[in-house]
Formats: C-alpha cells, structure tokens, sequence
C-alpha cells in the first residue's frame, strides 16, 4: 500500500472518530442494567438451583466484557467527548472489570503505539518470541516461554494475573494521578466486595462472582490474543515498521455472530481499532463497511480462529507464526552453530 493510499485510509475513517453522547448514554443503560439484574437474579436462583445460578453467571460473564469494552473505549477518550466523563466512567467500569483506569490507559497507549514493532515489544503485549530468539535462548527461558504460551496457563491463570497482581500495582515510574487513581479502584473493590459479602454471604459470594470473572477473564485474553496471532500477521522492526500496515495487516478482523459481536462491543473489528483508536466501538461497524479496502483485511471465524493455538513463534525469515514443533525442528538444524537471520531483531540488540 502505497503511502498516499495510507493517507487517504486513514482520511476516510476519521469521520468516524466522533463520539456520541446518545449512544454512550443507551450503551451504558443497555451493558451496566442487565449485569446488575443477571447478578441480583443469579443470588435469588441460589435457593432454586445452583446450575441456574451458574448458568446466570455465564450469560452476566458476557455483560462484563461488554463493560470492559466501554472501559477500554474511556481509555482512548472516545466513549464521551468529555475528558472528565470518559474519566468518572472509566474508572466506574474500572472498578467492575477490577482494571486501574490511568495504568491501563498508559499500557494501553503503548500497545497501540509499538504493535507488531519486533524492537519496541514488551507493553501491553503478548509475549511473542521470534525464532531466532527462542533458537538463541537458555534452556529455562524456553520453558518459561513455553509455558507462558500454554493454553492452560495463557487463559487459565492468565486472568487471575491480570485481576490479582497486575492490575492491582502501580508500575514504578507511575505518576501521582495514576497511583491515586489505582488506590481509589482497589479501596473501592476491597469496600465493594465487602459490603456484598456482608449482604449474600462469603459462598454465594464466590459461587456468583469467580465464574462472572474467571470467564469474562479468559475470553477477554482469548479476544486480545487471537486478533495479532494469526499466521501472516504483520512484524516489523523499528526502520521498516509502519503504523497504517501494522493496523490493517496485524490486525485482523473477527468475524462473529451478531449477538456474540454485540457482547464483545464490536471489538472484533479491531483493524479499524487500531487505524483510529479514537473511533467508539458503536461505531467501528460502519466505519469498516462505509471503507472498501478495510474489508479486505484477514478475516478469521470462530472456527478459524482456533488455529491461532498453535502459533506460538515468529518467523521473521518468512514473515508468519509457526508452532513449537516446527521451532524444535528449526532448533536442531540450527546446531551446533546457529544461524541469525539478516532480518532478525537480534541483530539491532
């Protein structure tokens, strides 16, 4: 794409870099309503059935991933057109997805300004290896590598991570603004959790809230994950990395039914995301089918998309993800001298 193309892109997408206050407002009664009756009626079917109860958690799961999109769009200023709105109901919806609202927003920031850059990875990112990294790495970092990349460890212990330790500390370097806003979101939750303990009961506490949580969790990773690890997604390094490519070619687009992308607030069009941050995931839809040359980005399914698991490195000889079993195959053809090769971030370190 030639760089005037770029240009004109990211021209025909910027009208829809424009918050609505009305749509906020519905998305807001629509998303926080139904989580809060889901909760109050999966404690009442306590006394009925603790399937039902479960069943209801599921279903209130989906509601908070569409609450952490709201979030999410708060940290890019473009839920409210206020600053102070996107501000109060971030760190609101902060508090229910148990994220900090100021540390999120400044990883976050990072992500979408270093994606698919090979120099500039390790914030608000997946941990991706290359092969010429994990070939030249000791035997321990490849095991922590590989367990890190386990399906089991990535979204079964990844949300309680997320919930538990990262999102609960402030970075070291982080500014007053966003330490006292972390400390407000954990005395909040802490006061919270508390009070509804008090009220159900430490077990109906936790029968509700784990599974609501431990989902929204694994999804919510699963969601992040699979939209920059599919097989030709789009690695630079620092001098040939481009924003428009890294937008629109490592970034795919999830292609889910209706009610599922309803849930997941759209973000399945996460290629326009990423061209314009500051475009609210109400309107993400119609800004990707009013832009012809969007619809041509890799699309994945649900089915397809399960393909994404045994990606695992990056091959940046031929510009894809492979699967460990064809690292290893790569590991021993390499020995006993290995090879680096001329595109290798290794070689600028």
């Amino acid at each position: 794409m030639s760089k005037q193309k770029q240009i004109q892109l990211r021209k025909n997408v910027a009208p829809f870099a424009k918050s609505n206050t009305k749509s906020a407002v519905l998305q807001l009664i629509n998303t926080l309503l139904p989580f809060f009756l889901l909760w109050f009626l999966a404690y009442q079917s306590l006394s009925v059935s603790i399937w039902l109860t479960l069943a209801l958690s599921v279903i209130a799961s989906g509601f908070v991933i569409r609450i952490f999109i709201i979030f999410h769009d708060c940290t890019h200023q473009s839920f409210f057109k206020s600053k102070r709105a996107n501000r109060l109901i971030g760190t609101m919806t902060g508090i229910i997805t148990l994220f900090a609202f100021e540390k999120w927003k400044r990883n976050h920031a990072i992500h979408h300004a270093t994606s698919s850059n090979l120099d500039k990875r390790g914030t608000g990112d997946v941990w991706i290896m290359t092969v010429d990294e994990y070939v030249a790495s000791s035997l321990w970092k490849r095991l922590a590598y590989r367990l890190y990349r386990n399906p089991l460890v990535m979204f079964g212990l990844g949300p309680l991570y997320l919930f538990f330790i990262s999102n609960r500390f402030n970075r070291k370097d982080a500014n007053q603004k966003e330490r006292m806003n972390t400390y407000l979101i954990n005395i909040s939750i802490i006061i919270i959790y508390g009070m509804l303990i008090w009220a159900v009961g430490w077990q109906a506490f936790l029968i509700i809230q784990t599974p609501i949580l431990f989902i929204a969790g694994s999804l919510g990773i699963w969601l992040f994950y699979v939209q920059h690890q599919f097989e030709d997604s789009y690695f630079e390094n620092e001098d040939n990395w481009n924003f428009v490519k890294a937008a629109v070619d490592g970034s795919s687009y999830y292609k889910l039914p209706k009610v599922i992308q309803w849930m997941t607030g759209s973000i399945g069009y996460h290629h326009v995301h990423h061209l314009s941050p500051r475009v609210p995931n109400y309107k993400l839809e119609e800004a990707h089918e009013s832009t012809p040359p969007l619809k041509q980005v890799t699309t994945i399914t649900l089915k397809t998309s399960l393909e994404s698991l045994r990606f695992r490195l990056y091959d940046e000889a031929n510009q894809k993800f492979i699967s460990f079993k064809e690292g290893k195959a790569l590991l021993h053809k390499s020995k006993p001298n290995i090879y680096i090769n001329p595109r290798s971030s290794l070689q600028k370190k």
